[in-house]
């Protein structure tokens, strides 16, 4: 019990003695708690920087608080998931992000049954990444670094051109979520193949009219759904889908911010109970 209370300790407390204390643990977990606290001091990471269990070490190279100097030393550790840890940390200079970008760790993910390269998977997610160490995670061999570019903050709209045709369903899809597609590119994923990928562009508030009036009526249901719930959808739309058949979608219209109370009015009395409550409540009725 009294190692638990370390731990919970080492997590929450702003007592610099204490987690200088807490550092010294000969329980690595309470070494790592110490290592993610946003309070422990520099002395104290830069000691437990060197820490003989990979945790400890990748979980003060996630630490924002981290000085520069510590994360130069994990870019070079020797175990692969300090060196992610490092490429997600939003401090890391971009000269240790030019060379994460070319990290070949890989580990097996028993999920996906195949190997993820986690170093740039996790460089490529880091919003200070460098623009050209971008544009080489783009054309990575890999789709999983790839689909993380394509979520990028970053991503310039020639990146984003290219990649919506990209061969891999995973990209593509992240392309439509990220808010800074352009409705061109929209208009285009609007009618891909793939099911998840059109309910992607349903739901980006920058699709535009007439390619969401064509997701409106998509076949697949989940994708009516997301356009149900986008904010930009017009009230022409929002009426169509408030007679869908998927009661989902029409609870979906109910909880539109931007739906007229007309047609709030009409599925407050729906057959539905779900849709029908989710009306009532959104007209502050009993």
């Amino acid at each position: 019990m009294k190692e638990i209370d370390g731990q919970s300790a080492a997590s929450e407390s702003d007592n610099i003695d204490l987690l200088r204390e807490l550092s010294r643990s000969w329980d690595w977990h309470t070494r790592r708690a110490v290592s993610l606290n946003p309070h422990t001091p520099v002395d104290t990471l830069t000691q437990l920087s060197r820490d003989r269990v990979p945790w400890v070490r990748e979980a003060v190279a996630g630490n924002p608080r981290a000085p520069e100097i510590i994360l130069m030393r994990a870019i070079e550790d020797t175990d692969g998931f300090v060196r992610a840890a490092a490429a997600r940390n939003p401090m890391t200079p971009p000269q240790a992000l030019e060379i994460l970008a070319s990290d070949d760790m890989m580990d097996f993910d028993y999920t996906l049954s195949k190997n993820r390269y986690l170093v740039r998977e996790s460089t490529a997610k880091n919003p200070n990444v460098p623009l050209q160490a971008l544009q080489s995670l783009a054309r990575d061999r890999d789709e999983h670094v790839r689909a993380a570019v394509a979520l990028s903050p970053m991503l310039t709209p020639d990146m984003a051109e290219r990649m919506a045709g990209d061969l891999s369903w995973l990209v593509r899809n992240n392309i439509a979520r990220n808010p800074q597609t352009t409705p061109g590119i929209l208009a285009t994923l609007a009618q891909d193949r793939i099911a998840d990928v059109r309910a992607q562009t349903a739901l980006n508030p920058g699709a535009p009219a007439k390619s969401l009036a064509a997701l409106a009526a998509d076949r697949n249901w989940e994708v009516r759904l997301n356009a149900a719930q986008n904010i930009s959808a017009s009230k022409e739309i929002l009426e169509r889908l408030s007679d869908d058949w998927a009661w989902k979608v029409r609870e979906a219209v109910a909880q539109n911010p931007k739906v007229d109370p007309e047609i709030l009015e009409g599925l407050a009395s729906d057959q539905d109970q779900s849709v029908a409550k989710a009306a009532r409540t959104r007209l502050h009725k009993p």
